[in-house]
C-alpha cells in the first residue's frame, strides 16, 4: 500500500477516536452540576475547568487532522480517491463546527445546573435544623478545599506554562542546531570542491614555473647566438675593407706603373704617353652574370 494511503487511513482512524472522546467530554460538560451531593459537586466543581481544557485540547487535534488530511489529499494516487478525501475534508469540517457549538450550548447547560444547584443549596441553608448545621459545616470546609484546591491550580497551570514554554524554546534549538549542521556539511562540500581546485591551480603555477625558466634560457641563448652573429659578419666586414683598400693601393700602384713606362720626349723635353686610340679594351663580361656583393 501507498505510504499516502496509510497515512489517510491512519488519519482517519485517529479522527473516530479523536471526535469520540470530545463527544464525551461534551457529554460530561453538559451534566455537570446535576449532582447535589457534597463530594460529588465538589468533585464536579474542581473538574469543570479541567473537562473544558480536555475538549479544546480535543477540537485542538481534530483541526490538526483536518490540516493533516488536506495536506495528504492531493498526493493520492487515483482521483476517485482524491475526492473521496476533499468531501471527507467538507464532512470533517461541518462536524468540527457542530462540536464547537455543541461544547458552547454544553457550557451553557453546566451553568444553569450550576444556578440550580445553588438554589437548593441556599434553600436547604436558610431552613431549620441539624441538617442546615451540617451543610453549613460542610460548605465551610468545601471552601477551604476550592480555594486550596485553586491555588494548587494555579501553581500547576504556572507550571505547565513554564515547561510548553521550555519545550518550544528547545525545539527552536534544536532547528537552529539542525541548520548550522546542515550550513557545515554545506560548508565542507565547498571546501572539498575549492580543495581540488586549489590542487589544480598549483600544478599549474608549477608548470607555468618551469615554462618562465624555459623562456628565460631560450631568450638567453638566442640573445648569446645573436651576439656572436653579429661579431662574425662585423669581423668579416672589417677584413673585406682592409682587403680591398689593399687591391686599390695595388691596383693604383700598377696603373702609376705602366703610366711611367709608355712616356716619352718631344721637342720640348715633355714625355707624352703613347695612346692608340683604336683600340678598344678586349673586356669578356657575360651578359647574364649578375654583380653581387662578398657579404
Amino acid at each position: 500500500m501507498d505510504k499516502v494511503v496509510e497515512a489517510v487511513e491512519k488519519a482517519k482512524k485517529d479522527w473516530e477516536e479523536a471526535y469520540r472522546r470530545t463527544k464525551d467530554t461534551i457529554k460530561s460538560i453538559e451534566e455537570f452540576g446535576k449532582s447535589t451531593t457534597g463530594s460529588s459537586d465538589a468533585e464536579q466543581k474542581n473538574s469543570l475547568p479541567r473537562l473544558n481544557g480536555i475538549a479544546q485540547d480535543a477540537l485542538a487535534l481534530l483541526n490538526s487532522l483536518h490540516f493533516n488530511l488536506d495536506l495528504l489529499a492531493p498526493q493520492l494516487p487515483t482521483d476517485d480517491q482524491v475526492q473521496a478525501a476533499q468531501s471527507l475534508l467538507d464532512s470533517w469540517k461541518h462536524q468540527i463546527q457542530s462540536l464547537r457549538l455543541s461544547l458552547r450550548n454544553a457550557n451553557l447547560q453546566a451553568k444553569a445546573n450550576m444556578r440550580k444547584a445553588a438554589q437548593e443549596e441556599r434553600e436547604l441553608l436558610l431552613g431549620g435544623g441539624e441538617e442546615s448545621t451540617i451543610r453549613r459545616r460542610n460548605l465551610q470546609t468545601k471552601a477551604g478545599m476550592t480555594s486550596a484546591a485553586e491555588s494548587i491550580t494555579e501553581s500547576l497551570r504556572r507550571t505547565r506554562q513554564l515547561m510548553v514554554q521550555e519545550v518550544e524554546r528547545s525545539a527552536s534549538t534544536l532547528v537552529a542546531v539542525e541548520e548550522s549542521t546542515g550550513v557545515l556539511r554545506k560548508a565542507e562540500s565547498e571546501y572539498k570542491g575549492h580543495r581540488s581546485l586549489l590542487s589544480r591551480t598549483r600544478n599549474l603555477l608549477s608548470t607555468m614555473q618551469r615554462q618562465d625558466v624555459l623562456d628565460r634560457v631560450i631568450i638567453v641563448i638566442g640573445f648569446l647566438l645573436f651576439s656572436c652573429a653579429v661579431l662574425y659578419v662585423v669581423s668579416k666586414r672589417i677584413g673585406l675593407l682592409k682587403l680591398q683598400r689593399q687591391v686599390t693601393a695595388a691596383i693604383k700602384a700598377g696603373m702609376a706603373g705602366q703610366a711611367e713606362i709608355g712616356l716619352r720626349p718631344d721637342g720640348n723635353g715633355i714625355n707624352f704617353a703613347r695612346v692608340n686610340e683604336n683600340v678598344v679594351p678586349n673586356v669578356d663580361v657575360p651578359l647574364e652574370q649578375r654583380m653581387h656583393d662578398e657579404l
